[in-house]
Parts: structure tokens; sequence; C-alpha cells
């Protein structure tokens, strides 16, 4: 299988991902937090820093569930033409 290039949306969505993680995570240590959702320690760390920009959704379903987020209010967040994002993290 080949890869296509990451664009620039695609980028910036994942730095959106991150940083929505990393809020939603708050207090929580990031390693409890991948352990309890079933994703590794270090493949959290990736995706919170932007390394990993496109994380399956498996990944994402696993930890938007153990952190209280739906998938629909993820996806607005990393929307660019959502209408209103659910929290600002600017």
């Amino acid at each position: 299988m080949v890869r296509l290039p990451l664009t620039p949306d695609d980028v910036r969505r994942g730095e959106r991902l991150g940083a929505l993680l990393r809020h939603a995570r708050g207090e929580r240590t990031l390693g409890d937090t991948a352990l309890a959702a079933g994703v590794s320690p270090e493949t959290l760390r990736k995706i919170e820093t932007g390394r990993i920009p496109t994380p399956s959704f498996t990944t994402v379903a696993l930890l938007a569930g153990e952190l209280g987020l739906s998938l629909d209010g993820v996806w607005r967040e990393l929307d660019p033409d959502a209408d209103e994002p659910v929290l600002d993290l600017s």
C-alpha cells in the first residue's frame, strides 16, 4: 500500500487532535490513560505531539472512549468547516 503525503490540513488536524487529547486527559498521566484505552504510551505520546497526525480510527475511538469524548465532538474539533469548535485550544 502506498501512503499519500500528508497535506497541510492533515498536519493541522493532527496537531489539534493531540491538543484535544492532552486537554481531555487533564491531570491523568499519559501512561495510565494509554494503558486504560488499550494503546501503548508511546503511541499516545506520538499522537499528542503530532508525530502521528493520522492515527487509525480504532486508536482514536479507544482514546475518545477512555477520555469521555464523543467521536462527533472530536471530529467537530478537527473539521476546518465546523461551525464552532467544542473547546478553545488556542
